[in-house]
């Protein structure tokens, strides 16, 4: 009987830079100048072409690149009424900051669902596709610190319970290789509440949604964090990850997906992780960095993870991008082709070092 080769699976993140052609049909449309099925059709060309070109980088997994997405975080609100722009305020670094809307009635319910996109991307694709979906404590921060009159927060969070749910299980049933909850408002978290308990509300409302799924089905979830990446900034890199990682390995995932190549030190988020991973679990380390201009080498790659190998246990290690490099659709501070440089560099570093562990 013969064993298929072990490998060290890699994946992206998520979003890539959308092309011109799309930027411009979404100015457009925003300004009348198109209607909803030029903007749709300009979309679907952009899926098309974000799903070949991973496909020439030799990416064994591919996304659609969130290219019809407005933001990885607002998806599901798209088109929605009962909402203010006025909610909570994420700032970053760089002094930018970016607005979520506020909730002002409920019920709660997803107008748009993740399946949407991953559908697009399986009509092109000849690789496997995950999906990228929302974290449901991202959403959480929609309620108000007051009481909507009728509305009570409990009452809210059982049905972004039940819209998150179905968020991930539409894609799950429709073939998603995985479907990865972004998170990355858990290192900001900390940032907020230094006490911890925000993070702690977050996690048990993630684990509150990933309850509902089955062991098997687990095993297709993972969550990805990161200190954020928007604009050539982050919001978080200054909280210390060990004190973020402990209690991310509780989440019920089956993976993790851990920005690691812009952290300062990489080997103490490592020792972090070893301690801690589950034992049903793997993680995905970053070898890339979006935020950097500087296209890695894939012996940079390579070196990025034979010192993660010498953490962690290479049957439960994989490789991915730090982040997104686009998660919202009006950053081209990365252009699209500087973005599958790295991709391209993330696939070939990782296949050298799985030649030097695993022969």
């Amino acid at each position: 009987m013969t064993h298929a080769p072990v490998t060290i699976p890699t994946e992206p993140i998520g979003s890539i830079p959308r092309p011109a052609e799309l930027l411009a049909a979404m100015a457009d449309h925003a300004a009348g100048r198109i209607g909803d099925d030029e903007l749709a059709a300009a979309q679907d060309r952009a899926v098309r072409d974000t799903v070949h070109r991973l496909e020439e980088t030799g990416s064994p997994v591919v996304t659609d690149g969130e290219q019809a997405k407005p933001s990885f975080a607002t998806y599901p609100l798209a088109g929605l009424d009962g909402l203010a722009p006025d909610g909570a305020v994420i700032p970053f670094a760089d002094g930018h900051q970016r607005q979520l809307p506020r909730l002002t009635e409920g019920p709660l319910r997803y107008a748009v669902h993740a399946e949407r996109y991953l559908r697009a991307a399986l009509r092109h694709a000849t690789v496997p596709v995950k999906q990228a979906v929302i974290a449901p404590s991202a959403l959480s921060l929609l309620y108000p610190s007051e009481p909507i009159d009728g509305y009570p927060r409990e009452a809210f969070l059982d049905d972004l319970t039940a819209g998150a749910e179905a968020d991930i299980r539409g894609c799950l049933d429709a073939g998603a290789h995985v479907v990865q909850l972004d998170f990355t408002e858990a290192r900001l978290a900390l940032k907020l509440d230094p006490s911890g308990g925000l993070l702690e509300d977050f996690i048990a409302l993630n684990n509150r949604v990933l309850e509902r799924f089955s062991a098997t089905e687990r095993a297709r979830i993972g969550v990805h964090t990161c200190p954020g990446g928007d604009q050539d900034s982050t919001h978080s890199l200054d909280v210390d990850y060990a004190a973020l990682l402990p209690g991310l390995m509780r989440l019920k995932a089956g993976a993790f997906y851990v920005q690691l190549a812009s952290e300062p030190e990489p080997d103490k988020v490592l020792g972090v992780l070893a301690d801690h991973l589950p034992g049903h679990a793997r993680v995905f380390v970053g070898v890339t960095d979006p935020i950097d201009p500087r296209v890695e080498t894939p012996e940079q790659v390579r070196d990025r993870v034979l010192a993660a190998a010498r953490h962690l246990p290479v049957d439960r290690l994989g490789t991915c991008d730090d982040c997104g490099f686009s998660p919202f659709a009006d950053d081209t501070s990365t252009s699209r082709d500087t973005a599958f440089a790295k991709i391209r560099a993330r696939v070939e570093g990782t296949a050298l070092a799985t030649g030097e562990l695993i022969g």
